[in-house]
């Protein structure tokens, strides 16, 4: 059941022979991905979280925010996490979705416009995939050394 369960959660585990980084340091790693170029950003959580870092990245233009909530455990070099999404399509509150759980998806949006030959085709405009947050997060936490245990409730 551990290896099934693993899946599931989305437990990952470093490569053999990666010694583990101390918690101060993967702290200083994991704030090192913020940066002007990213769309998301690393923070510490806030009391009602319930975590230790909080990974958030609001998209208006497809109206999806995504939050990595994260508690590191240094006894055992692992990083707990829980991925939330909250998606919001339509200007009422009516369709509004939450999701828990690491499900990649990627969002689009399209425009049609008149192609040379002059018959009309849809051109992308906007792309998004939630692994341009996530994999930075995974790789950071097990090139630490640490394990990345995923959980459904913090």
């Amino acid at each position: 059941m551990g290896r099934l369960w693993d899946k599931l959660t989305g437990t990952k585990y470093p490569d053999s022979g990666v010694a583990p980084l101390s918690g101060v340091e993967v702290r200083a790693a994991l704030f090192a991905l913020n940066g002007p170029d990213v769309l998301y950003r690393v923070r510490n959580a806030l009391p009602a979280e319930k975590a230790d870092l909080v990974a958030e990245c609001r998209i208006p233009r497809v109206g999806v925010t995504l939050k990595t909530r994260m508690r590191l455990i240094p006894e055992k070099h692992e990083v707990r996490f829980l991925d939330e999404r909250w998606e919001n399509r339509s200007s009422d509150q009516a369709n509004a979705q939450y999701g828990r759980g690491h499900a990649p998806a990627v969002y689009r949006q399209w425009k049609t416009e008149q192609g040379p030959d002059g018959r009309r085709r849809k051109v992308e405009t906007f792309r998004f995939d939630t692994r341009e947050m996530t994999d930075p997060l995974r790789n950071t936490i097990l090139g630490a050394g640490w394990t990345l245990r995923g959980v459904f409730k913090l």
